[in-house]
């Protein structure tokens, strides 16, 4: 099972994924056909896999002349960095190359994202979950990677890669005693992962979480084969694990926020006393159905996810969302009705008993202490 990505995936019927190609010298389409990216998705949708519901899936592409584009020249300058390695000719030769840092690069387009999209010419998307996705297609002859290592990096609201008119490289990774050779203008198939794991969650499939460990593993046993991961496998095509986990987490981001809303009203009635003092006659009736019924229907959606009934357990989630929103109802309106009230309590009478009690104690040691010397002197002997 593919572990969650920890980027929250909210239930959206609108999924939009923007292409903006950023391109300096002459387009070249090798290795970055949008269609074949829009089709590995679009078959998947096909074979009712991804989507739940009524949620549609849509393709945008857009196109942006690097040197037309300040905001995106400033952002690879100020993203630029360098690293020195050490290689092994004929003496030890230092080489300096050079790489991208994908955080600062993320920083500067989300600041500067009214720009870019003035400058793409992209129409404003009120509705839906929108992810752009960021391609920088560069004129430089030299290797030039996200964080060293890759061509696409994955964040919760965007997709960023980038290519240079270098073709090849050789990773860090060996199968059966040879180099794995990167071919870096194919971005097809990282794109595909990137954005499987933007819009809905999918953490790659050589990462594995360890409760012993407390920490996420890496365990590429998982990344050979029909995987869009990992640099063992040259398929972008999309196994049942990614698909299963694409839908679970969009699920189990809705239950989550369920539960949170709950735990609120929960909390709620207890500032206000507990529900005996809270909610009177009908309305503590009521709120105990719809409690019941609310859990009832959380239920039947753990059991239909166990049974990877995706759409029963969205029925479920959705119909669930109506008796929570009653539960809020009868609780606000039980609170609406409290009336703040003054009971005055008399003062107490005055505490003659005791006060009686310790006067006659007073009494009694001050005489034992005058009278100290005939009570406990000493009796002399007589011979």
């Amino acid at each position: 099972m593919v572990p969650s990505l920890r980027i929250p995936v909210p239930f959206e019927n609108s999924l939009v994924v923007q292409f903006v190609h950023i391109y300096s010298g002459e387009k070249d389409p090798r290795g970055l056909e949008w269609s074949a990216i829009e089709k590995v998705f679009k078959d998947e949708v096909g074979e009712n896999g991804l989507l739940l519901g009524s949620q549609s899936l849509t393709f945008k592409s857009f196109e942006v002349k690097y040197t037309e584009c300040a905001v995106c020249s400033f952002a690879i300058s100020r993203s630029m960095n360098s690293y020195t390695s050490r290689f092994l000719f004929d003496n030890y030769t230092l080489i300096v190359s050079e790489y991208l840092d994908s955080k600062r690069l993320h920083q500067i387009l989300s600041d500067s994202a009214d720009e870019i999209r003035k400058s793409a010419g992209m129409p404003e998307e009120d509705f839906g979950r929108i992810v752009p996705v960021y391609v920088f297609d560069l004129d430089y002859n030299s290797l030039l990677l996200l964080d060293r290592y890759h061509q696409s990096v994955a964040f919760k609201d965007m997709v960023i890669a980038v290519r240079t008119r270098n073709t090849q490289t050789v990773s860090d990774y060996s199968c059966n005693g040879r180099h794995v050779f990167t071919q870096t203008r194919e971005l097809v198939r990282p794109l595909v992962g990137s954005i499987l794991q933007s819009m809905w969650g999918v953490s790659p499939t050589h990462l594995s979480w360890s409760p012993r460990h407390n920490s996420t593993l890496v365990d590429y046993t998982w990344s050979i084969g029909q995987t869009p991961f990992g640099p063992f496998s040259e398929l972008s095509s999309l196994s049942f694990v990614q698909k299963d986990a694409a839908r679970r987490n969009i699920l189990l981001t809705t239950m989550n926020y369920s539960i949170s809303s709950a735990i609120d009203v929960l909390q709620s009635i207890e500032t206000h006393g507990g529900d005996r003092n809270l909610l009177k006659g009908k309305q503590h009736v009521e709120f105990v159905q719809r409690w019941n019924l609310f859990k009832h229907k959380l239920n039947k959606a753990v059991s239909a996810l166990s049974h990877l009934d995706f759409e029963m357990a969205l029925y479920y989630l959705r119909s669930s969302d109506h008796d929570l929103y009653a539960i809020h109802s009868i609780v606000y309106h039980a609170s609406q009705e409290i009336e703040a009230s003054l009971v005055c309590f008399k003062d107490p009478s005055f505490p003659w008993a005791s006060v009686s009690f310790s006067a006659v104690a007073f009494l009694f040691l001050s005489y034992v202490y005058a009278k100290r010397d005939k009570l406990f002197r000493n009796k002399r002997k007589q011979f």
